[in-house]
């Protein structure tokens, strides 16, 4: 408090209590203090007070991560670093297409400021209102667009972070080629805090799009799915940005729980896509390809239906009714989720044997798997029974995440593909992450926090103080 002023720290149950539970409420911790900085300097002072006490610090940013890796021990023993007063936008330069943020800004606030520049920031999530870019690059999040524009790690061009003990990483540059040794940068995204706390960074901007198409797509299977994928990024010069799959069922969920959601075509389907194009310049010929394309794909096959969004209103229409898939789940009651990725070729294969894997365990349970096909990744959820016993359901649950996980990692694939590792995936990291890797992961840990005041409990399992 005497460092960084009273105000800028909470310790009433009050102040404290929004940032002690997650956003799926699977964990509720404690903590004395919520410390929230106003500036670098400040950070860098919190970590060097902490880190002297061996205090953990656990960075917090909008509270929408969905595996508990910004929420607080129950012990009580660990402060809470909220970003949420460093949020400003420190420089846009349309000229470099890049601009510099700090990491309380709100993901949303980000897209804004660049499109007041007339560029483009394409990282798109549907909690973009609430979600800040430290999370957004702490997790290194996926989202919507990632087929097009890559990952979060992808849109960095260079951060400034604070490591334990009070050292500023300054490297908050914008240039695209620097090859001066190890690009500490990628060490940090994707961290989840257990190495710093990023504080800002340079993000890479792009022309704003001119001409957008958007199509919502009934599909024989996922199958026809992958296929169709394949011929729209070829047909359309790579313009396709989105492509995501949807369930019967999800379409019904969002419908029946979401104020504002109907169906876009006149009769069900097994599956849908929607999916977007965009690119740069006006384009009057784009529509036409898309739909030349999508008239091939009907005619073998691949396709049953379309509908193409004719207005800006009926775009947000069908990315609404995307957007609302997790929320309306959740209104269906509990569920049991896995955000996993494999190769694309491979999705069709993976989601026939997961799909009897899961009902083999729980005949009852309500597959509800959507996700981002562009980039290989699945949302493979399974939803409780409709008048079930959600006790029984929920006590597949280590049963069902094995049986998944295991055909992932037969499949090669990741079972965290966005969402990141927090504290609901740790044991699953220790299984199927290669014994090497983890050993590296555990040597840069001590390396840079050598007390493991950093997110402990999150990513890897706490380790010891070092020696002396």
């Amino acid at each position: 408090q005497r460092a960084i002023g009273r105000a800028a720290c909470f310790t009433t149950p009050a102040e404290v209590e929004p940032f002690l539970v997650d956003f799926r409420s699977l964990y509720r911790g404690a903590t004395p203090l919520v410390a929230c900085p106003g500036s670098t300097a400040d950070v860098a002072v919190v970590l060097g007070i902490c880190d002297e006490l061996g205090v953990g610090v656990v960075p917090h940013g909008g509270n929408t991560g969905y595996c508990g890796g910004a929420t607080p021990s129950e012990r009580g023993d660990e402060i809470v670093l909220s970003l949420k007063r460093m949020n400003r936008v420190r420089e846009v330069d349309a000229d470099n297409f890049s601009i510099t943020v700090e990491a309380g800004c709100l993901l949303a606030d980000v897209q804004q400021a660049a499109e007041a520049a007339d560029r483009y920031f394409p990282l798109s999530l549907g909690s973009e209102g609430s979600c800040q870019v430290g999370g957004n690059l702490s997790t290194n999040a996926g989202g919507l667009n990632a087929i097009r524009y890559g990952v979060a790690r992808d849109l960095v061009l260079g951060i400034e972070a604070v490591l334990a003990g009070g050292r500023i990483i300054d490297g908050l540059t914008s240039l695209r080629k620097d090859n001066t040794g190890y690009d500490l940068r990628h060490l940090l995204i994707g961290a989840e805090g257990t190495l710093g706390v990023i504080t800002a960074a340079s993000l890479e901007l792009f022309p704003r799009p001119r001409t957008v198409e958007t199509a919502y797509l009934a599909v024989p299977d996922p199958a026809a799915a992958v296929q169709l994928l394949g011929r729209l990024r070829i047909a359309t010069g790579d313009a396709l940005t989105s492509f995501e799959l949807l369930p019967r069922i999800a379409v019904e969920f969002a419908v029946r729980h979401i104020p504002g959601v109907s169906d876009p075509l006149q009769r069900p389907y097994e599956w849908y896509v929607l999916c977007e194009l965009a690119v740069p310049r006006d384009d009057p010929t784009l529509r036409g390809t898309l739909e030349a394309t999508l008239g091939q794909a009907m005619a073998q096959g691949l396709l049953h239906d379309a509908v193409l969004a004719e207005s800006l209103a009926q775009r947000e229409a069908l990315w609404k009714l995307r957007e609302s898939v997790p929320e309306a789940q959740r209104a269906e009651g509990a569920s049991i989720k896995h955000d996993v990725s494999v190769p694309v070729a491979a999705l069709p294969g993976f989601m026939v044997q997961a799909s009897a894997a899961v009902l083999a365990i729980a005949p009852t349970g309500r597959l509800v798997t959507y996700g981002h096909v562009g980039d290989g990744n699945l949302h493979f959820n399974v939803s409780e029974p409709l008048g079930g016993d959600r006790a029984a359901f929920m006590a597949h649950e280590h049963a069902i995440q094995a049986a998944v996980y295991e055909l992932v990692h037969r499949f090669r694939g990741s079972i965290s593909a966005e969402h990141g590792i927090g504290r609901l995936k740790r044991a699953d990291l220790a299984r199927y992450k290669g014994h090497v890797d983890l050993e590296v992961m555990r040597a840069i840990k001590r390396a840079l926090d050598p007390k493991g005041i950093m997110n402990p409990g999150k990513v890897l399992p706490d380790l010891p103080a070092a020696d002396g």
